[in-house]
């Protein structure tokens, strides 16, 4: 039997991101082990979401890959990076839903395009990732007719109408009230307990990072690197002042 540990399902391997050629951050590396919760932090301008658009591939980096099950993402052909995607799913920080069509639609969109499921299984399957994400009856409805809370529960049943085995969260309690945050971070909680999601969470706010993080990664704009990784708790004291300071960790 080998020694050798199992796979990491997302792995970050010397990544470099920017945009036209000027790079952000710099020899980012760091794993999410299976049914982890990462959070990545850092201040504003670090290159939070702009990792997050690199790990989903949406945008190339200047170097460095991110590997799935030990495949690397930008290394494959653009057939097999398809293939890679079907394992995750994301919700971006608007929701992103389409306007025109009614929840479910939105819904049964990449149940569709992507599995190419018949249209009555599609929207069978649609109701119950509605129904799981508390919006059982509001099928019909459309954006425009629920509340930002709603929406971005509705985001996440499509982010996971394909039941992925990792989910990306771009910035989920933006524009929401301390309360519907709470029932949000919940929400997350528990689809990664009962499901066994791997999750990466981009996100400032400072009572999810503490509610959901198991690890969590900093990127610090100054220095454009990462400059701490750890459980949030850890890093709460950690050797860096500004790491301390983000968290809210004490004096040294």
């Amino acid at each position: 039997m080998s020694d050798r540990p199992p796979e990491l399902p997302v792995e970050v391997r010397g990544l470099t991101i920017g945009h036209g050629g000027q790079p952000i951050q710099r020899d980012l590396t760091f794993g999410v082990r299976r049914g982890e919760i990462l959070v990545i932090m850092g201040d504003s301008g670090s290159g939070k979401s702009t990792l997050m658009r690199h790990m989903i591939g949406l945008d190339p980096p200047l170097a460095g890959d991110v590997y799935y099950g030990g495949e690397g993402y930008w290394a494959a052909e653009e057939t097999r990076r398809e293939a890679l995607r079907r394992r995750f799913g994301v919700l971006f920080q608007n929701a992103a839903l389409w306007s025109s069509m009614t929840l479910e639609e939105n819904v049964v969109v990449p149940l569709q395009a992507s599995a190419g499921l018949p249209a009555g299984e599609a929207r069978e399957i649609a109701r119950l990732k509605l129904a799981l994400v508390g919006l059982a009856g509001f099928e019909q409805h459309y954006p425009a007719q629920i509340s930002g809370g709603m929406k971005k529960r509705a985001g996440l049943a499509r982010a996971i109408a394909l039941d992925p085995a990792i989910l990306y969260f771009d910035e989920p309690s933006a524009g929401l009230d301390p309360l519907t945050s709470r029932r949000l971070d919940g929400l997350i909680r528990e689809l990664r307990d009962s499901l066994g999601t791997t999750v990466v969470l981009v996100t400032h706010e400072l009572e999810s990072i503490f509610a959901l993080g198991d690890s969590a990664v900093f990127l610090d704009a100054e220095r454009r690197t990462m400059i701490a990784q750890g459980s949030p708790q850890a890093l709460r004291d950690s050797a860096e002042p500004k790491v301390r300071a983000f968290l809210g960790g004490g004096e040294r």
